[in-house]
């Protein structure tokens, strides 16, 4: 079982992301589960969100403790403990402006974000775009099946503009221009 744990603020789209993620992998034929977790509802509180995703039925609905994958979408949510929840073949994706050389842990990632979600959707919002960065280190699921899930849950105003920052990052990521973006 792939389990990954979100980390972001209110009204930034981890839990959004966190789902586009599990109906990708059920796109693959995957069994996925999605679900929140956060205190008082309001925007720029942190909240986490949480993504299973297995070949069997899930039936452990509980937190995540060791994880495959954790995606920090705003660094001020990052501390070195973080690493601690990883499994050793896990990563810890981070946007962030930093540059990677200040982060030790290898299993870390890093991108700035922020300056293409606002440059494409006039906003730092990176719940998406944190995908392309994700799919460089998992490849169980495709960029087509994101941008399929992206067109199946997101209002149709906001699909072609994630999608094209869905596979700038993702390109990004790869270090160069890809041939597996999508339109």
């Amino acid at each position: 079982m792939k389990e990954i744990t979100w980390y972001g603020r209110g009204g930034q789209g981890a839990f959004t992301a966190s789902r586009i993620l599990g109906a990708a992998a059920m796109i693959k034929g995957y069994n996925s589960l999605a679900f929140p977790s956060f205190g008082p509802e309001r925007r720029g509180a942190p909240i986490r969100a949480f993504t299973k995703i297995s070949e069997d039925r899930i039936v452990d609905r509980s937190i995540i403790k060791k994880n495959d994958y954790i995606i920090v979408l705003d660094d001020s949510l990052y501390v070195d403990s973080l690493t601690e929840s990883l499994k050793d073949t896990g990563y810890l994706l981070i946007n962030t402006k930093k540059d990677r050389s200040e982060f030790s842990d290898p299993r870390i990632l890093t991108q700035d974000i922020s300056t293409d979600a606002e440059e494409l959707l006039g906003r730092p919002i990176v719940n998406i775009g944190i995908l392309g960065l994700l799919l460089q280190v998992e490849e169980a699921i495709a960029i087509q099946d994101v941008a399929e899930s992206i067109r199946g849950y997101m209002p149709q105003k906001l699909v072609d503009k994630n999608i094209k920052l869905l596979n700038k990052v993702y390109e990004v990521s790869r270090g160069k221009k890809n041939d597996h973006t999508v339109a």
